[in-house]
């Protein structure tokens, strides 16, 4: 993975989403010079399939257009079984994209409005740490009222869900499509969740109006949300307005560096009257992996800590 350039000028997500999509479908001509856009769409588009491994999955089927829980599935998903890492947890079960799928109706959802796919591409590694360290600190979320921003497909709110004990977990996503995979994966995974009430929401964080769940939250949870710029404004604005106005309340981010997009983000929160703390080393194990990883381990070719590593960032009042 290559480190872009911080000093060179960033085409805008929405001109980028359009880049991707005439590369994957017209044929590469040699006389195209445009190597910046092409970096930029690269970057703004690349995904992986490798991660920190730190709570086990396996595909456990890929689905017809029924699925056998009566939901219905398209046949570009597949169903992922992940098994959560502690005595007498329940096993986790989401509808996901196919890696290798993609479509021109993501694109103009995208484009209508003014959103990225990133949460329908795949399980990006981010959020199965946020998931894990969520796993690992039950008793941040007990009795406590949390929501998470850009859930993609869900695994950590439902993971905090399934296992903490918390009174009400909301998982959102600015896309519409991908709020359609959580609204399914809420509801073939009820049983897991106990007493806790789990919902699902499309939440745009430039919305202006949010005033039925403004105040609401003791706890916020986020993975890898902090790339795009262009979000950072609104993004800041989400989390003030959605923390409970009491001491105690706080949103925890899970972000790589990523050049300085992160520190731009933290900028944003500072104007916003809030306050933050950056941990680089919160948890053994991660740590252990990101230092593997980093010598060179086969496992993920490529690992660059700026783009790859994800900080913990603790947000306040």
């Amino acid at each position: 993975m290559r480190r872009m350039d911080c000093n060179k000028p960033i085409t805008k997500a929405s001109s980028l989403r359009w880049k991707i999509l005439r590369q994957a479908l017209i044929p590469r001509s040699s006389s195209c010079n445009d190597d910046q856009s092409e970096m930029d769409a690269k970057r703004i588009s690349r995904r992986t399939t490798n991660g920190f491994n730190l709570i086990p999955s396996f595909i456990t089927d890929d689905i017809g257009d029924e699925g056998t829980d009566g939901f219905s599935v398209s046949r570009r998903d597949r169903r992922v079984c992940y098994t959560l890492p502690i005595d007498g947890a329940p096993k986790l079960f989401l509808k996901q994209r196919m890696d290798d799928v993609a479509d021109l109706d993501d694109f103009k959802i995208c484009n209508k409005y003014d959103i990225d796919n990133t949460g329908l591409v795949c399980h990006w590694p981010s959020e199965d740490v946020l998931a894990y360290f969520c796993l690992l600190h039950s008793d941040l979320f007990r009795c406590k009222r949390v929501i998470e921003l850009g859930s993609g497909y869900g695994l950590a709110g439902l993971v905090v869900a399934a296992s903490t004990e918390a009174s009400e977990v909301v998982i959102t996503d600015g896309n519409p499509q991908v709020v359609e995979y959580i609204q399914h994966n809420i509801a073939i995974n009820s049983k897991a969740f106990g007493g806790t009430r789990v919902d699902s929401l499309t939440l745009h964080w430039n919305q202006e109006e949010v005033s039925n769940i403004s105040g609401s939250f003791d706890l916020i949870i986020a993975s890898d949300c902090t790339f795009f710029k262009d979000y950072h404004r609104g993004l800041a604005r989400m989390v003030m307005s959605l923390l409970k106005k009491v001491e105690s309340s706080e949103a925890i981010f899970i972000s790589p560096r990523r050049g300085d997009s992160l520190v731009k983000f933290l900028e944003e929160v500072k104007a916003n009257g809030l306050h933050f703390s950056v941990i680089e080393e919160y948890d053994a194990e991660v740590w252990k992996r990101h230092e593997k990883f980093s010598n060179g381990d086969d496992s993920w070719p490529g690992y660059e800590k700026d783009d790859c590593y994800p900080l913990f960032v603790r947000i306040t009042l």
